[in-house]
């Protein structure tokens, strides 16, 4: 049967951060470590929805009190100080940078920065960053950042990566997905305090999945995802299981990947991604790229 919500062990006196916890995947996540009786802090963009998901976790929560909403938007680094100028005053257990945005139109960030990149990587690069003294007041401290599979379709261009000379919806998605995975294993090489982890859904039908099919205005596109999801996709809770193992299973060790045990479908497993995301060197200009652009220094 393999690993389940099940094996998450008692998670009483922790307190977890989740990104994007107002849907999907974030929200599963919040809902199994607040089940097991972490302090969860649901970090959302818009707090409307945030309030139903939070009114939703703290239901299964042993104390409805423990489970909060914040706004957090990830799309204006002003916000993400904000957030962590409240946040990062008490030590922090976990981090899940789950939020994201997935094969959109091209717009840019608040900051100038193309959204995908500027939301997926940057904005948890800053995140990260700002929360980090609040994390190793931890030991044991997790974050654990979720990619895509589709980190394999990605390629750090450094030349443009904000994508002005010639955007590709798809490209976009890979490459803020492969900087996930490179930024999260750099921060696990950096910190040997801190343990950083990847978390991949496989092939999940989410939010997030519904929005860039809705945004793509691709007839074909819309198509295929409505056959897959009915037909093969994870549900969004059985894709969160990736990033609950990941931040909870005592067997799990930094610089590891969880995603499906067959790729794209199966019970949370120990795997590989993407094997750019080994490069060390990549990894080392992608950070020094990303301090720069953030004005966030770990």
């Amino acid at each position: 049967m393999g690993w389940t919500a099940a094996d998450i062990p008692d998670l009483t006196g922790r307190r977890a951060i989740v990104t994007g916890a107002n849907s999907g995947l974030g929200l599963h996540t919040a809902l199994g470590l607040a089940g097991r009786g972490a302090d969860v802090v649901l970090a959302c963009r818009d707090t409307a929805r945030g309030e139903e998901a939070r009114a939703r976790v703290a239901e299964v929560a042993p104390d409805p009190k423990a489970v909060t909403l914040a706004p957090l938007d990830l799309a204006d680094l002003s916000s993400v100080r904000d957030f962590a100028s409240v946040h990062a005053k008490d030590p922090l257990d976990l981090l899940v940078n789950n939020a994201g945005v997935m094969a959109i139109p091209r717009t840019t960030t608040a900051d100038g920065f193309e959204m995908q990149f500027g939301v997926n990587h940057l904005g948890h690069f800053a995140l990260t960053g700002l929360l980090l003294p609040a994390l190793l007041e931890r030991p044991g401290a997790r974050v654990v950042t979720v990619s895509s599979f589709a980190s394999r379709m990605g390629r750090i261009d450094f030349d443009d990566l904000q994508w002005e000379k010639r955007y590709s919806r798809w490209g976009g998605y890979g490459r803020a997905k492969l900087a996930n995975l490179l930024f999260a294993k750099e921060l696990d090489r950096r910190y040997e305090n801190l343990t950083s982890l990847i978390a991949h859904p496989g092939y999940a039908a989410t939010n997030l999945m519904n929005a860039s099919v809705r945004l793509g205005g691709n007839a074909v596109e819309a198509t295929a995802y409505w056959l897959g999801s009915r037909t093969v996709a994870l549900s969004s809770a059985a894709g969160a299981l990736c990033t609950l193992r990941a931040a909870t299973d005592p067997q799990a060790r930094g610089g590891q990947v969880y995603g499906p045990r067959f790729v794209m479908r199966g019970a949370p497993a120990l795997g590989g991604l993407n094997p750019k995301g080994d490069d060390v060197e990549l990894a080392r200009r992608l950070w020094d790229v990303s301090v720069e652009l953030t004005g966030v220094r770990y």
